[in-house]
């Protein structure tokens, strides 16, 4: 079996890596950058920040905020409008996965042209999108380090799934002072959509030993810190190990792919506007749950990752106690029960269910459903 494996060029971690990161940029010789963000970043002055750092090293910046918690094809067309404005020869993502998704959107039509819709699915790009430098501020995501960008088209009401080596962002920065004091609500959502990449990846069809190593990790990572992040933001150690986990599970689905979680949820996410990392959180246990009949001896992995003593377990008994985990996880920070508490209407199911069928991030799931088998899982979750 042959595999490649994606990562950006350089990566930069650990407290107080920002001051890194635009040294960084200035050696490249980048003139000037258009700063993909949203109107929160930019209201409470962090934009500015990183605006006033790139200017003390005489790099020009120009801002679009206007990015959607899920960014949409008009978000890419504004902001690429602002790029070829102003000339930019290069794009900096503030932010959490919205942000950069948006920016790898605008990066990628400043170089290959056309519509976004164009690039949606594996590989569509002729060429490289204009240089992309990630700063991260959420641990959750990875979108900092993949070749993942999704868009939600207005139209079709549906997350159009871009995956292409095209859009590895070139440097990405994880500085974990950028993510203090970020809402509890906001640290569960982007940690569970982190564990969900982690074991979506674990129990893909395109796993390797490397993106084995680095889920596997990712999970104990996240599962020994996530709780101290939600309930006390300050905690820069936990940010950092969790900066750290999302990284890695990043590493693990960027090379891996994912599976029917990331699949559904992205339907959620286009036909309702709600929030990624939450829908991940409530459909995780039930997909595995459907996945177990085929992949219990790696969820028995994922129990013991998740600090379960599997001794005296078998696979199936393993598999429970890896959804049961996940569940307990879920339910102790704060993550709704159902998709009915999030609004969607058991109505939209079938067509919930078709449109994830035939997003890219189902080829991969280790069990490949029938259309009236993901309809019942949609259920299930209700």
């Amino acid at each position: 079996m042959t595999s490649a494996f994606f990562i950006p060029t350089v990566n930069l971690m650990g407290a107080g890596c920002l001051t890194d990161a635009v040294d960084t940029i200035q050696s490249k010789g980048f003139k000037k950058g258009l700063i993909v963000s949203d109107a929160v970043l930019n209201k409470i002055g962090v934009v500015q920040d990183v605006a006033e750092l790139l200017s003390a090293r005489d790099v020009a910046t120009v801002v679009y905020d206007g990015t959607h918690p899920n960014p949409t094809v008009t978000n890419v067309n504004e902001g690429l409008a602002i790029l070829q404005d102003n000339q930019c020869d290069f794009v900096i993502s503030l932010g959490g996965g919205s942000p950069h998704d948006c920016a790898k959107g605008i990066a990628l039509l400043a170089s290959n042209g056309g519509e976004i819709g164009d690039y949606e699915g594996i590989d569509q790009s002729p060429k490289p999108m204009l240089p992309l430098i990630a700063i991260n501020t959420t641990a959750g995501t990875a979108s900092e380090m993949t070749r993942f960008c999704i868009i939600t088209d207005e139209e079709r009401h549906i997350k159009m799934a871009i995956v292409d080596k095209h859009t590895t962002p070139l440097i990405s920065v994880n500085d974990p002072k950028l993510m203090l004091a970020k809402p509890a609500s906001l640290t569960a959502a982007t940690g569970m959509d982190a564990l969900t990449h982690a074991i979506e990846a674990y129990v893909s069809t395109a796993a390797t030993p490397i993106t084995d190593a680095v889920a596997i990790k990712a999970i104990e990572m996240i599962q020994a810190n996530l709780r101290q992040a939600v309930k006390h933001g300050q905690d820069l150690d936990a940010r950092e190990a969790m900066a750290y986990a999302q990284f890695m599970a990043g590493m693990a689905f960027n090379n891996a792919s994912l599976g029917y979680v990331h699949a559904m949820a992205h339907q959620l996410g286009g036909f309702y506007n709600l929030p990624h990392g939450v829908c991940n959180a409530v459909l995780l246990p039930h997909v595995q749950r459907y996945n177990a009949s085929v992949s219990a001896d790696r969820l028995r992995d994922v129990a013991k990752a998740m600090g379960v003593n599997v001794a005296h377990l078998n696979a199936e008994q393993g598999a429970d106690a890896a959804i049961s985990a996940i569940v307990a996880l879920s339910t102790e920070i704060g993550i709704p029960s159902g998709l009915a508490e999030l609004g969607a209407k058991v109505e939209d199911v079938p067509i919930l269910a078709s449109n994830a069928l035939q997003d890219a991030c189902a080829v991969t799931n280790p069990r490949q459903g029938t259309h009236e088998e993901v309809c019942a899982i949609f259920q299930a979750a209700f």
